[in-house]
C-alpha cells in the first residue's frame, strides 16, 4: 500500500508539472522522460534492434516517416532517415516532434503511453510500460 501511494503521489506531481501554463511552452523539458523511456527500450544502447524497432527509443519506419510527415505540414525542409534513429540526439527530436504533434500540452503521463501503445493508446495496455518508466522517473 505504501508503494501505491508512493507511486499514486509520483504520477500527481508529473502530471502537475505537464499541465502548468509553463509546461505547454516550447521550452518544456522532456529529457527526464525520455531518459527513462530509453533506459526501458533499449538501457540506453544505442545500437539496440528490435525487429522493426531500432535505436536508444527503439523508433519504428512508420514514426521516422510520421516525423517526416509532420515536418513537411509544417513546412519545415528537414528529414530524418531510418539510419538517424542510431542517433541519440536525432531520436530525441523525433520524440519532440512526436509530442509537439500529439501532445501539445506536454502531458508526461500520456507521452509515456503513447510512445508504447500509439496515439490512440488504451490505458489498459499501457500500464506496465507506464509503471515501468515511472520507476526510472522516481
Amino acid at each position: 500500500m505504501k508503494t501505491a501511494l508512493k507511486y499514486v503521489f509520483a504520477v500527481i506531481a508529473f502530471l502537475s508539472v505537464s499541465t502548468s501554463s509553463s509546461a505547454q511552452s516550447s521550452s518544456f523539458d522532456w529529457s527526464p522522460v525520455v531518459d527513462a523511456i530509453m533506459m526501458v527500450e533499449s538501457r540506453g544502447n544505442v545500437n539496440a534492434r528490435n525487429g522493426i524497432y531500432c535505436g536508444p527509443l527503439q523508433i519504428s519506419p512508420v514514426c521516422v516517416s510520421e516525423v517526416n510527415n509532420i515536418l513537411k505540414r509544417r513546412n519545415i525542409s528537414k528529414r530524418y532517415t531510418l539510419n538517424d534513429r542510431f542517433n541519440m540526439q536525432k531520436s530525441k527530436e523525433m520524440f519532440e516532434i512526436i509530442q509537439s504533434q500529439y501532445n501539445p500540452k506536454n502531458n508526461v503521463e500520456r507521452a509515456i503511453r503513447m510512445w508504447q501503445g500509439g496515439i490512440n493508446y488504451k490505458v489498459s495496455r499501457t500500464q506496465r510500460y507506464f509503471e515501468k518508466v515511472m520507476s526510472y522517473l522516481n
